[in-house]
């Protein structure tokens, strides 16, 4: 006979946040607890019918080595996605901690989030930031559709990186890494 599961509680949680228990998923919730993880934040950007085209995103990873693969999610909602999918190639820069303001200028208005920003565009279109952490060019190799967002794998066809520098990390919707007061 097996024996039950026991759920070990934090004092420090919430009724809401019981691991184990059945609950409503309220959207709400849902982005308080995914907010949790701290994440990179990437530039995904492209000159597009000879305009910058691109978005913030927080949810860039690694994905292979063989083939060298990355990804990011982008809501099935997004008016610029359509646009910059048509790109040959797609620049990603991921950020460094000193550009929260061009993080939450990337994530603004789609006509103006390129505004007074300084951008290195390569032969191929793919779009990068100067004063980065990492710089990836890469070419779309797939995507997936997955409830309201789309997973796209990037393939990779240059890199580049800087050891001294630190990434910006969006942590419970903000920038930096926050503790619970």
């Amino acid at each position: 006979m097996s024996r039950p599961t026991e759920v070990t509680r934090d004092p420090r949680t919430t009724d809401t946040a019981l691991a184990g228990l059945p609950q409503d998923l309220d959207q709400g919730v849902l982005r308080a607890a995914f907010g949790a993880f701290p994440t990179g934040v990437v530039a995904v950007a492209a000159r597009v019918d000879n305009q910058v085209v691109g978005i913030a995103a927080s949810s860039f990873t690694s994905v292979s080595l063989d083939p060298p693969l990355v990804s990011f999610a982008i809501s099935t909602t997004s008016r610029t996605w359509p646009a910059l999918r048509r790109a040959d190639h797609l620049g990603v820069t991921v950020l460094a901690d000193h550009h929260d303001r061009v993080a939450r200028q990337l994530a603004g208005p789609a006509d103006t989030r390129f505004a007074n920003l300084d951008t290195t565009t390569d032969d191929n279109g793919a779009v990068t930031l100067p004063d980065g952490v990492a710089w990836f060019d890469t070419t779309i190799h797939h995507q997936v559709e997955a409830g309201d967002h789309t997973i796209v794998l990037l393939r990779l066809h240059a890199v580049a990186h800087v050891e001294h520098k630190r990434p910006l990390v969006f942590h419970r919707s903000g920038f930096g890494l926050h503790r619970p007061t």
